[in-house]
């Protein structure tokens, strides 16, 4: 299974942060957060290629296929590009988490892949966002990531006759986008 990361640009990413941390502040958690996310899909098992779709030019890792993110348009699109490129090369899967998961594991990627039969979602805390989801063929859906995407993944699943299979993970569940989500980030995070 490959793994697509749509990545923002360093600079412009988490600006609902912005009450809390300055831009400068902003784009050094999110390239934290990344390294996170990257290094867990990199030792996790299962994992045959991690595609990062971006144009953030400081990105620099040897582990990653980083290709332009053509559109511009958001997490829906790149993710989408993404799932196409991989259509196109023959891929039968495909696993999407954003780069601002900072508790996930090798282990929870593991376990979705393990679990994962056509169509599995994990949850964002909250249980409204999408924080991970694997889906065979690589573009079974229409992705529809934002605030409240949980649900209309799910009912995209159904209306192609598939039950999600849906995991709930303290990792991979905690996104950092709200001043909140970095107060229980900085709970959790080693001093």
């Amino acid at each position: 299974m490959w793994a697509v990361v749509p990545v923002k640009e360093f600079a412009g990413a988490k600006q609902r942060l912005s009450p809390v941390l300055a831009a400068a502040d902003r784009a050094r958690l999110y390239a934290l957060m990344l390294d996170r996310v990257l290094d867990a899909l990199a030792a996790a098992r299962g994992i045959d290629g991690i595609l990062v779709v971006t144009n953030e030019a400081r990105l620099q890792r040897r582990d990653v296929r980083v290709v332009a993110d053509l559109e511009r348009a958001g997490q829906s699109a790149a993710v989408t590009q993404g799932a196409r490129l991989l259509a196109a090369e023959g891929h039968d899967s495909m696993l999407t988490v954003p780069g601002d998961l900072p508790l996930a594991t090798a282990a929870e990627i593991e376990q979705v892949i393990a679990e994962h039969d056509r169509f599995t979602i994990v949850p964002s805390r909250d249980g409204k966002g999408t924080n991970a989801l694997a889906v065979s063929p690589p573009d079974l859906i229409r992705f529809q990531f934002g605030d409240a995407s949980f649900v209309p993944h799910c009912a995209a699943a159904r209306a192609l006759g598939l039950e999600p299979r849906i995991l709930r993970l303290p990792g991979l569940g905690l996104d950092v986008d709200t001043p909140d989500d970095l107060a229980l980030y900085r709970g959790f995070a080693p001093a």
